[in-house]
């Protein structure tokens, strides 16, 4: 479970070969003790729950990198390394 990217004490992972259970492009944001499954395409929530500020910055951030979020995205269902993505600023 790689972590691509991390903004505001929010981590971003991408877990490899996580394509079974939720079917469609996704990431993983982790805030203390809460972690959130965002879908990449729309920036919905999946599973889980995030600080209502937190997650208006995850989905910013989704938004802004949803090219580089589907790359990585490609290269994690097939188990290949994964790249670091630019924080939010």
């Amino acid at each position: 479970m790689p972590a691509i990217s991390m903004f505001y004490g929010v981590l971003i992972f991408m877990y490899y070969f996580d394509n079974k259970k939720h079917h469609l492009p996704h990431i993983h944001a982790k805030y203390g003790g809460q972690e959130t499954i965002v879908s990449i395409q729309d920036g919905k929530v999946l599973e889980g729950e995030l600080k209502s500020s937190k997650m208006k910055l995850v989905q910013a951030w989704i938004e802004i990198h949803k090219d580089e979020l589907m790359a990585d995205w490609e290269l994690a269902t097939q188990g290949e390394q994964l790249f670091k993505i630019d924080p939010l600023k």
